[in-house]
């Protein structure tokens, strides 16, 4: 053993440090020689192209709403006199033309009509003016009593109706699609009944100039003397409401669904929204030659679903067009179709 230890592990320990000295001095004198290779490029982009096609389209505006109590109809007198006596209490229901109280009025007599057959001054004579409920529905407010003085055109109470309403804000590009002026509208109430189908759809924005309530009226689509709401300047806020029929029970501050059916296309020429520059009436596409250039071409536009849009006018079935429009949106989920800048990043 202690030979071993004395000529044989030395012996083996300079072996390896010689073998070692060795691989390094190869190392760093004579490295390996390896090929020249040049990277050459061998992909190449190619511009996504579809054919145009027929296809179906149904332009439904899908609008989140609530469901509001209809606004307080006032009470107002309709003579300048004195409260005679009142009819319905606070709180009560009434009918429309419901007399809720009246009005005693003077009768003025004429000069010569003033005086009796004894010289003395006639008492004044009085007649009595209804002042009936304008509409149905619950005497929420009565601001009079007996004895007190009124005046022509002076609110006297509110009279709140049984009825309610569902409404919600339309996107000024969404109306683009609802130019045929619907009438009807589906609601589906959150946690309530089953869907039904409203009429008498409106759709308002206030006009500039217009009262904070919009009350004065606006541009209105669908029924007339629809009111919307904005500020007293004109906004562009667009309200979409529907009254809700009176057999469906509903409540104030519910969320509801309304979705508005802005026209149906069976069998028309079809294309992507990305495919278009432009997204209502007319627009541009960019059709594939056989060369592999384009040419930019103008088209007329129809219906559109948010994804899909008709065109009516410019290309044939089987046309073969640039998928993505230079400069429009990859994904128009957040921005009109065919836009080119909505603070998205461009596809080109």
């Amino acid at each position: 053993m202690g030979l071993v230890r004395k000529w044989v592990f030395p012996v083996v320990r300079i072996l390896l440090i010689a073998a070692i000295a060795v691989a390094l001095g190869k190392l760093a004198f004579f490295p390996d020689k390896t090929e020249d290779v040049s990277a050459v490029p061998t992909g190449e982009i190619v511009e996504p192209v579809i054919p145009v096609a027929l296809g179906t389209i149904v332009n439904d505006v899908v609008v989140q709403a609530t469901v509001s109590a209809d606004p307080a109809t006032p009470l107002k007198s309709t003579a300048a006199g004195t409260v005679d006596e009142i009819f319905f209490a606070q709180g009560s229901t009434v009918a429309a033309g419901d007399v809720v109280f009246d009005v005693k009025v003077e009768i003025v007599r004429a000069p010569e009509d003033t005086i009796d057959e004894e010289g003395k001054t006639k008492p004044p004579i009085y007649r009595y003016e209804q002042v009936v409920a304008p509409a149905a529905g619950v005497l929420s407010s009565l601001s009079v009593i007996s004895k007190q003085d009124v005046t022509i055109g002076m609110t006297a109470g509110q009279i709140a109706p049984p009825t309610f309403s569902v409404s919600g804000s339309l996107q000024p590009e969404q109306r683009y699609r609802l130019v045929d002026q619907p009438t009807d509208a589906s609601i589906a109430i959150t946690g309530g009944p089953a869907a039904f189908t409203c009429t008498g759809l409106r759709i308002t924005t206030p006009l500039a100039g217009s009262e904070g309530d919009g009350s004065t009226g606006g541009d209105t689509t669908g029924t007339a003397g629809a009111s919307g709401t904005g500020g007293g300047g004109g906004g562009s806020t667009t309200t979409v409401s529907c009254p809700i029929p009176g057999d469906v029970t509903v409540f104030s501050g519910l969320a509801a669904q309304m979705t508005i059916a802005g026209g149906k296309a069976d069998n028309v020429l079809v294309v992507p929204t990305t495919a278009v520059r432009g997204a209502a009436q007319s627009g541009t596409v960019w059709l594939s030659l056989a060369d592999g250039s384009t040419e930019e071409r103008a088209v007329g536009l129809g219906l559109n679903d948010g994804s899909q849009v008709e065109i009516t006018g410019g290309l044939v079935e089987g046309d073969q067009i640039l998928q993505f429009a230079p400069g429009a949106l990859a994904d128009p989920a957040n921005c009109p179709p065919g836009a080119v800048d909505c603070g998205a990043v461009s596809v080109r």
